[in-house]
């Protein structure tokens, strides 16, 4: 006989406002124009990404696969002022999807260069925003990733330092990050506001609050969403077992053999849909009940993107 199960659902989880608001631009290109060029993807999920090209979306690593004269997207992720500079350079027309939360680092990124400082931005590399972020003063930016890295950092004036943050970190390690550089920079500045954005936090606080009933985890999302993976961490490091997964077919028979709680969540980019594919496919596995567990409800909206 199937086991049954209690499916816990943590919200808020899938879309944040910054990506709906980035897709909902190409997705209104495509209705005027019915093609589009891409600067990256517009967010970091494999599902949206087809569904875009389906309808004509043309997703380009660099600017140069650009047609002289098309209108390009830049990402909700952000772009440097090198890559600013080129599309103008090329003049090219420029719809800008950059959410307005990774925005704000990019503008706190030139202020505290202005003003003198080293500035640690506690993040990933090669990641699209952090590049970005860092383009906008290398001279000025440290990249720094682990708690480990805080010890070999080497300033100029130990008095002149601040930090800023990629918006998609786990919220507990990168605050053992800041408390790490704040013991060895006494005088470190940071932002007036946390730079993780509300959805990150939003998401992970969710997860955690069923944590403690959950035996299984399991996280909707493509492998390079940064908020998708810290979901994926935050679980773990509390001791439960947690996988990230890009569809219902990648759950694994054996992860669901003795559980019969799960938590399910997914991260700020993952469509509500695959929420729904997720339950239809646990179900073919034993009857399911599932129970919503709502922490709070998000009414943050971003003004819509200029059309180019």
């Amino acid at each position: 006989m199937s086991r049954e199960r209690t499916v816990l659902l943590p919200s808020p989880r899938s879309f944040c406002a910054g990506v709906e608001r980035a897709v909902s631009v190409v997705e209104q290109l495509l209705r005027e124009h019915g093609k589009v060029h891409v600067r990256k993807q517009i967010v970091h999920n494999q599902h949206v990404i087809a569904e875009l090209e389906a309808q004509g979306a043309v997703f380009v690593d660099e600017l140069e696969e650009v047609p002289a004269g098309s209108p390009v997207v830049f990402s909700a992720h952000g772009v440097s002022p090198a890559v600013r500079r080129e599309a103008a350079q090329r003049q090219l027309p420029v719809i800008d999807a950059t959410c307005p939360l990774v925005a704000k680092v990019h503008a706190e990124a030139g202020r505290y260069a202005a003003r003198g400082d080293t500035t640690f931005l506690i993040g990933h590399a090669g990641h699209e925003e952090v590049e970005g972020v860092l383009g906008e003063a290398p001279e000025h930016l440290l990249l720094v990733e682990t708690i480990d890295d805080v010890a070999g950092l080497q300033v100029p004036d130990p008095t002149r330092v601040s930090y800023l943050t990629q918006t998609t970190l786990a919220v507990d390690e990168t605050a053992e990050i800041i408390a790490a550089l704040r013991a060895r920079f006494p005088h470190l500045r940071g932002p007036a506001t946390d730079d993780i954005c509300y959805a990150t936090t939003n998401r992970q606080n969710a997860l955690i609050a069923v944590l403690n009933e959950a035996q299984l985890v399991l996280v909707i999302g493509s492998t390079n969403s940064s908020n998708s993976l810290r979901l994926v961490e935050t679980a773990r490091r509390r001791r439960v077992p947690a996988h990230l997964i890009d569809s219902a077919e990648q759950i694994a028979p054996e992860w669901l053999q003795g559980v019969s709680v799960i938590g399910l969540t997914a991260g700020a980019s993952a469509p509500p849909t695959m929420v729904d594919d997720v339950l239809t496919h646990l179900a073919r596995h034993g009857p399911v009940t599932v129970e919503e567990r709502i922490l709070t409800r998000e009414s943050v909206e971003f003004r819509p993107v200029r059309s180019a």
